[in-house]
């Protein structure tokens, strides 16, 4: 049998799938090692034990001037930052994908300005967006759509465009009007690759907000991560970093489940 048509079992999948972080973890171990027993003072690689215990005084200590534990004000904060700007965009997204890809007079005037605005680096009008918006939570949120939405919109777009011209004129020969087509047949066609360009948006979310707080902010992941840089507190950067990951990776799961769960048949939710 070809490898091609091999598939694992269900524990060699589970196997497979703990290997790579084992493997870093381990790789990650052995680094630490040789190098605090080369120097017991180094702080660029801490011990897997020192980092545990961080995340433990992190996630339950409260900070000794605020009284509050810091890293859940961090949390909150970088969340609802970043909810702000997805939403925001995956909303403006799919109406503008919609009108793009239906009606061919904004076809013809907005899909080329939104292909030149997807090439502008969105870190590189960063300090623009500071000076328009100024350094609290709007210009964060701003980079954030800067960032991701001409990509949603080509992408949704590109979707609508690739319906069938058939399900249009059938819609059409039944009475439909534009906007009943866009909602009754675009729209249903559309809910299930706007989940999964969401999904895929949200790394590049992450860094414009990371990046947002690292510049300009007095709380957020972010900010506490390149606060704490200066010290070479790697153990905090380190927790924050893993923090930051498990919540990415949460947030894929949910919107995963959501795909399986309102749209069963399509690709999206494999």
């Amino acid at each position: 049998m070809r490898l091609i048509n091999r598939h694992p079992g269900r524990l060699t999948r589970t196997a497979l799938v703990a290997l790579p972080f084992l493997l870093a973890f381990g790789a990650y171990a052995i680094g630490s090692d040789i190098r605090l027993t080369a120097n017991p003072s180094d702080k660029l690689l801490p011990a897997p034990s020192t980092i545990a215990e961080t995340a433990h005084r992190l996630f339950t200590m409260p900070d000794q001037r605020s009284e509050k534990i810091l890293l859940w004000g961090d949390t909150a904060a970088s969340l609802i930052r970043l909810g702000l700007g997805v939403g925001i965009s995956a909303v403006l997204a799919t109406i503008l994908g919609l009108l793009i890809g239906l009606l061919p007079y904004v076809r013809a005037t907005l899909a080329g300005f939104v292909a030149v605005v997807s090439m502008i680096p969105p870190l590189a009008v960063l300090p623009i967006l500071f000076i328009v918006f100024g350094l609290g939570e709007l210009s964060k949120v701003v980079l954030i759509i800067v960032g991701i939405l001409p990509f949603l919109i080509r992408d949704l777009s590109a979707r609508v465009i690739e319906i069938p011209r058939e399900m249009i004129v059938k819609a059409e020969t039944l009475g439909a009007s534009t906007f009943v087509i866009a909602l009754r047949v675009a729209l249903p066609q559309l809910l299930p690759r706007l989940i999964q360009a969401v999904r895929l948006s949200l790394g590049p979310a992450w860094l414009f907000l990371i990046a947002a707080e690292a510049i300009a902010a007095e709380r957020g992941l972010g900010y506490r991560i390149f606060l704490v840089r200066r010290f070479l507190a790697m153990d905090i950067i380190l927790t924050y970093v893993i923090w930051i990951t498990f919540l990415a990776f949460m947030m894929d799961m949910v919107l995963r489940w959501l795909s399986r769960r309102l749209f069963p048949w399509t690709e999206a939710s494999l």
